[in-house]
């Protein structure tokens, strides 16, 4: 089974980054000198995607204009002789068939996902959060390509994390299978921890397959008005659906949060280890 579409949702407003976010979406805060996004995209070709689907929101235009085409700015390299410059610009508006859709008001991740049903049109897909960077040696999603391919369900990427940070994630309960493998018998969304079924975190990326539209539709919103990604997965639990949670080998900077972003730019700069 081929995965040839990814959804990246990047929609949210960023409010744990305030107040930079104000103007600035979160996915285009740098890293070095690329937006977040680029390495978010770039995990997704190297894994061999060719088609991927960005989320959006209110305010998030620069996102859309850092992928396209700058002819205006490629003029201007080329008649300053700036070639090298100009190769990567010109890189950037190639790097891969993008296309947009705009989450029109901020209900959730299970929302987001939601607005891709059309797009990916019956097909498996990828999903990568806008504000994780995982640096690998194989890329984090193609990682998961590989149990997808072994089982044919849906693939969760999952990281151990500190008891004390639990509360931030959607926890699995999952029985090991061995070599990082799990299978889930249960998901719960942010627990407190001393109710957490263990501190195996979902963090970021995923294979969905399909039925997971239909489940999102089924579940009802939190208590925020939000729909949960993580309830429609728990949906399809109940539903006797297999799902199975790979941890990713590799590095993880969360970089929707202050502390994640510094910490991501320090390590990039000096040369990250795995």
């Amino acid at each position: 089974m081929v995965i040839r579409k990814a959804v990246i949702p990047a929609a949210g407003l960023g409010t744990r980054m305030l107040p930079i976010t104000k103007s600035m979406p979160k996915e285009m805060l740098p890293v070095l000198n690329k937006p977040v996004i680029h390495y978010v995209v770039e995990e997704a070709i190297k894994a061999g995607i060719d088609d991927v689907l960005i989320i959006t929101g209110k305010g998030k235009r620069a996102i859309e204009d850092y992928f396209d085409r700058s002819f205006e700015l490629e003029y201007y390299l080329k008649e300053r002789g700036k070639l090298e410059e100009l190769k990567e610009v010109e890189e950037i508006g190639e790097m891969v068939d993008i296309y947009y859709v705009r989450q029109k008001k901020p209900l959730g991740l299970g929302d987001a996902i939601l607005h891709a049903e059309k797009h990916v049109n019956g097909e498996s897909f990828a999903v990568l959060l806008g504000d994780d960077i995982i640096i690998s040696e194989e890329p984090g999603i193609k990682q998961l390509i590989g149990v997808y391919k072994r089982y044919t369900c849906t693939v969760l990427g999952v990281e151990e994390v500190e008891w004390s940070e639990v509360e931030k994630y959607g926890i699995i309960s999952g029985e090991p299978l061995g070599e990082g493998l799990y299978e889930v018998r249960d998901l719960v969304e942010k627990p407190r921890r001393e109710v957490a079924p263990s501190n195996i975190a979902i963090v970021g990326r995923y294979i969905l397959e399909p039925d997971i539209f239909d489940a999102l539709k089924a579940v009802k919103p939190d208590k925020n008005g939000e729909v949960q990604l993580t309830e429609g997965l728990r949906y399809l639990l109940q539903q006797q659906k297999n799902i199975a949670a790979k941890r990713i080998e590799g590095k993880r900077y969360d970089v929707g949060t202050l502390e994640g972003w510094l910490k991501a730019n320090i390590e990039l700069s000096w040369g990250v280890r795995l």
